[in-house]
C-alpha cells in the first residue's frame, strides 16, 4: 500500500472520528424506547457499503476500507454521537455477528476446512493429484476446464464449493500456469451461480422459504431457464476458455501467469500459512480424493439430517428445510475425524502430525475470518439503517406502470443492493416478497420471471461485490489476494450481467425462455467475439 492510500485510509478515519466527536451526547432515559435513527430507510442507509466498496478498488486494502465503512454506518446510526457510534459498532456489530450461531457454524466451517486442506496437503494427496493431472491434464484450457466442471458438479453449497474446488484444483493450474486471480474467477463463477440453478442446494433451500402462499420449489425450477446471468456466466467461462480470450486487469495477471509469475502483485496472504508437501511424500491421489468424497457425502447427509430427513421427511424436503451452517459443520468434523483415521491405517502420517495441521489449517484461514467478520458487521449497520425498508419502498413505487420492463428494473435493484450489503439471501428476502405481491393471482408468468430476475440479480451483486461472503470464499480457496480478484474478476461479471440485463427486456416483451434464453447466448457470444478481435487488434 503507497503513502498516498495510507493518506486516504487515516484521513478519512480521522475525519469520521472528529465528526463523531462534534456531537457527543449523554444517553437518557428515553433510550429505552425503540430507537430510530433520522437517516433510517433512507439513501443514506447504502452509503456506508458503498464507500467501503470504493475505498478497497482504489487502496486495494480491504481490512481498513471495511471498518470505515462500519464506522460511518454506526456514526448515521447514532446521530453523530460519539458513545452511540462506538457501542453499535462494537456491540451491536462486531460482537453482535460472532454472537450469531449460524454465522459461528460458517466460520467454524471455514477453519475445518482449511484444517482439511492442510491435511491433504501433508499427507502428499495434493501433490500426488497433481502429478496425476500433469500427466493427464495437457494444457491450460483442459485445467480450467476440468475446474469448470469440478465447481459445476459441486452444487450442494457455495461455501463448500469454493473451497473444496480451490483446494483440488491449485495444484493443477498452478502446474499449467493459470494466475490464482483467473483460478478465483472460474470458484466464483461456479458457486453462487450454479447454485441458484441447482434445485438440491442450500441456495434453493433459501428461496422457496420466501415465496409465502406459493409452492415454493415447484417455482424454483421453473424460473431456472429465466436465470439468465446463471446460465450466461456459464456460457461467459466456456467461451474464454475455448476461445483463449481475456480482458481488463485479467489480461496482465493472465500474461505474467504463462511467464510464471501467478500472483502479479507481491501480496501473498496464504504464502506461509500452508505447509507444503515433500517430493518423498507417501501420498497418493487416494489421499486426496478419497477425504474430498468423504466430504461431500458427509456433509450432504449432514444438511439433510439437520432438515429432519431421519426423523421421516422426504429427501427434498429435508433438503429445503435444512440449516446449511450445523450441516456443514456436522458433514465436516467426520469427514475431518474418517479422514485422520485413514491416513493413520495407511501410515502416510502420524497422529501428532494430523493435529499440527489444526493451528496450520487455522492460520491458513485467518484472512477469509477478518474479512468475513468485517463484511457481516458492515451488513449489520446496513440492516440497522433500514436499507431494506427504503430499497422496499422503493420497488413498490417503481412496480406500477413499468410491467414488461420490471424483470430488467428488478434485476439492476437486484444488482445493486447485493452488491453494496454483499448478500444474496438478504436481497431475496427483501425482493421476491414484493413481486409475488406485485403479480401473484394476476400474471403468474410474470412473477415467475421477475422472481427468476431477483434471484438473478442478488447472484451477480453478489459476485461483484468486494464484502460478499461467496466472493471471500473464493479469494480464500484459490489463495489469491482478495481485491485482485475482485478487481479482475468485476469487468467479466458486469460484461454478463449487461447482456442478461438486455435478455430480461426481451423476456419482459415475449415471456418466454425459448426466445428469450437463446437471444442471450447469441448475444453474449458476439460480445466475447468482438472483445477478443480488439484485444487482438492491441497485441
Amino acid at each position: 500500500m503507497n503513502k498516498r492510500s495510507r493518506k486516504v485510509i487515516w484521513g478519512t478515519l480521522v475525519l469520521l472520528l472528529m465528526l463523531a466527536c462534534s456531537s457527543l451526547t449523554v444517553f437518557a432515559a428515553e433510550d429505552a424506547a425503540e430507537y430510530v435513527p433520522d437517516m433510517y430507510a433512507s439513501f443514506w442507509a447504502l452509503v456506508p457499503p458503498v464507500v467501503a466498496i470504493v475505498l478497497a478498488l482504489i487502496t486495494k486494502e480491504v481490512y481498513s476500507s471495511l471498518f470505515i465503512g462500519i464506522l460511518m454506518g454506526g456514526i448515521f446510526y447514532s446521530n453523530f454521537t460519539f458513545e452511540k457510534t462506538i457501542t453499535h459498532v462494537f456491540q451491536d456489530g462486531i460482537i453482535g455477528v460472532l454472537s450469531d450461531s449460524y454465522n459461528v457454524g460458517i466460520l467454524v466451517f471455514l477453519v475445518i476446512l482449511g484444517v482439511m486442506v492442510c491435511l491433504m496437503n501433508k499427507a502428499g494427496g495434493s501433490a500426488a493429484f497433481g502429478r496425476w493431472a500433469s500427466v493427464h491434464i495437457k494444457s491450460r484450457v483442459g485445467a480450467q476446464l476440468a475446474t469448470i466442471v469440478l465447481g459445476v458438479l459441486i452444487f450442494i453449497d457455495d461455501y463448500f464449493n469454493c473451497l473444496t474446488v480451490g483446494s483440488v484444483m491449485r495444484p493443477v493450474t498452478d502446474k499449467h500456469n493459470i494466475s490464482r486471480a483467473k483460478l478465483s474467477y472460474l470458484i466464483d463463477a461456479t458457486a453462487a451461480p450454479v447454485c441458484i440453478i441447482a434445485p438440491i442446494s442450500s441456495w434453493a433451500a433459501a428461496v422457496t422459504g420466501f415465496v409465502e402462499g406459493e409452492d415454493g420449489l415447484s417455482i424454483f425450477i421453473r424460473a431456472i431457464p429465466y436465470n439468465f446471468y446463471a446460465l450466461l456466466t456459464i456460457v461467459m467461462m466456456l467461451g474464454l476458455v475455448f476461445m483463449k480470450v481475456d480482458y481488463g486487469p485479467m489480461r496482465l495477471h493472465e500474461k505474467n501467469a504463462v511467464k510464471g509469475d501467478l500472483f502479479t502483485t507481491p501480496d501473498r496472504p496464504y504464502a506461509n500459512a500452508e505447509p507444503e508437501s515433500g517430493e518423498d511424500s507417501k501420498g497418493k491421489v487416494i489421499d486426496l480424493v478419497f477425504p474430498i468424497l468423504l466430504l461431500i457425502i458427509c456433509c450432504v447427509i449432514g444438511m439433510i439430517y439437520t432438515g429432519g430427513f431421519f426423523s421421516g421427511e422426504d429427501f427434498v424436503t429435508a433438503f429445503s428445510q435444512s440449516d446449511a451452517s450445523v450441516g456443514l459443520v456436522l458433514g465436516s468434523f467426520f469427514a475431518f475425524a474418517v479422514t485422520i483415521v485413514f491416513y493413520v491405517v495407511r501410515r502416510v502420517m502420524k497422529f501428532g502430525e494430523c493435529m499440527s495441521c489444526i493451528p496450520d489449517g487455522f492460520k491458513a484461514m485467518v484472512p477469509a475470518i477478518l474479512i468475513l467478520t468485517l463484511a457481516w458487521s458492515l451488513k449489520a449497520m446496513t440492516d440497522s439503517l433500514g436499507a431494506a425498508t427504503y430499497v422496499e419502498e422503493m420497488m413498490k413505487s417503481s412496480a406500477k406502470g413499468f410491467v414488461t420492463l420490471l424483470p430488467a428494473i428488478i434485476f439492476l435493484v437486484g444488482c445493486f443492493l447485493a452488491f453494496a450489503t454483499g448478500t444474496s439471501w438478504g436481497t431475496f428476502g427483501i425482493l421476491i416478497p414484493i413481486v409475488v405481491a406485485v403479480f401473484a393471482g394476476t400474471n403468474e408468468n410474470m412473477m415467475i420471471i421477475s422472481i427468476s430476475a431477483c434471484m438473478a440479480g442478488a447472484v451477480c451483486g453478489d459476485h461483484c461485490s468486494p464484502i460478499s461472503d461467496t466472493t471471500i470464499m473464493a479469494s480464500a480457496g484459490a489463495q489469491c489476494n482478495h481485491v485482485n480478484h475482485v478487481t479482475t474478476q468485476l469487468p467479466y461479471a458486469v460484461t454478463v450481467a449487461a447482456v442478461s440485463f438486455v435478455t430480461y427486456i426481451v423476456a419482459g416483451f415475449v415471456q418466454s425462455a425459448w426466445i428469450a434464453l437463446p437471444v442471450g447466448v447469441v448475444l453474449m457470444l458476439i460480445v466475447l467475439f468482438v472483445i477478443r478481435v480488439i484485444n487482438i487488434d492491441k497485441v
